[in-house]
């Protein structure tokens, strides 16, 4: 006999309930589908910021860790609320092209640029979106900007004057191997700064009265052999050329004026942390603070042609006194009185 279902009897096999229940799954998967679309519209709008380097992301460690901190003081943090894609070239600039294309390919709201050839490769990419350099080649006479005050167009950033403290460097390793007659200057090939680097140093060089040479290395191998180039000159000393390659490579560098027992000085506080002997130039680390201000800046809607190109205010000197004692050499006094800081 068939159950009568006017009188409340149920099909076999259901459950009290079962459509409330069958409701309620679907309202609780409708509600999460919404809430998913919820956060991916939220990472969606989550702000990108593209970085481009001649480097990896070990030997730009210390630049990013600069740049982050300049982006919190904007209130930016990375993975909160803004995200930061990673291009690295690995020492290798005919990728940078390719690289910067990429980065305009994802629409990124800004490109951070660290050294000459990604700030050319950027800027040869797009005009609209912003890039924020940090360089040691003069941004006017490269035809970067238009000026230092109002940059113009699509670009701003931080100059390192870099070709100017060339002289400078020149001058201190002077006082500190006056019997010196030899200079070389080690300047990276594939670097656009190379030549006006290399004419500030020649200049000053004839006005003390020095023989001026020039080594150029792009890779490892290189710097090896411009080494082993300049211990041929006989008796002299070395300028490094400022280059974010150099500084990647401090550590080899730093080795081989060890041991061939090269009096050098070079750009960055860097090198006399790692064993060189004395360093005179910026901060690195602080310009790429800068540069994630500007950043944070751009982000909040300042457009960069209106951005005056940043310059350090503060050069500094530093002193490696272990390593001038391995060398035989006495730091004259009017150095050390000079210096900012003296490692023992």
């Amino acid at each position: 006999m068939m159950p009568n279902r006017k009188n409340g009897a149920r099909p076999l096999g259901s459950r009290p309930g079962a459509p409330m229940r069958r409701r309620e799954l679907l309202l609780a998967l409708t509600t999460g589908m919404i809430g998913a679309r919820a956060v991916c519209a939220q990472q969606k709008a989550m702000p990108v910021i593209g970085y481009l380097s001649p480097g990896s992301s070990e030997s730009d460690d210390f630049r990013l860790t600069a740049f982050r901190k300049g982006l919190n003081e904007t209130s930016y943090f990375e993975g909160q609320n803004v995200a930061i894609e990673y291009r690295w070239a690995y020492e290798q600039n005919d990728r940078l092209p390719a690289l910067a294309a990429d980065l305009v390919h994802l629409q990124v709201l800004v490109i951070v640029t660290a050294g000459a050839p990604p700030a050319f490769a950027a800027k040869a990419a797009t005009s609209a979106i912003p890039i924020v350099f940090v360089l040691g080649v003069d941004p006017v006479q490269s035809g970067l900007v238009a000026s230092f005050n109002r940059p113009g167009g699509n670009i701003t950033g931080v100059s390192l004057i870099t070709a100017e403290l060339a002289a400078k460097r020149l001058q201190l390793l002077r006082e500190l191997v006056p019997a010196a007659v030899v200079v070389a200057l080690l300047v990276n090939r594939a670097n656009p700064i190379a030549d006006p680097v290399t004419r500030n140093l020649q200049e000053a060089a004839r006005s003390l009265g020095l023989q001026a040479h020039v080594l150029r290395a792009s890779t490892a191998s290189e710097i090896d052999s411009a080494f082993g180039a300049l211990a041929k000159l006989g008796d002299g000393a070395l300028v490094l050329g400022g280059d974010p390659f150099f500084t990647n490579q401090r550590t080899q560098i730093v080795a081989l004026a060890a041991r061939y027992a090269v009096p050098a000085i070079y750009e960055s506080r860097l090198f006399p942390a790692a064993g060189g002997l004395m360093s005179y130039g910026t901060d690195l680390a602080d310009t790429f603070r800068e540069a994630g201000v500007l950043t944070g800046k751009i982000l909040r809607g300042a457009k960069p042609k209106e951005l005056p190109v940043e310059q350090p205010t503060k050069v500094e000197l530093i002193v490696n006194l272990k390593t001038a004692k391995t060398l035989g050499l006495t730091i004259p006094q009017a150095i050390l009185g000079r210096a900012d800081e003296v490692i023992e």
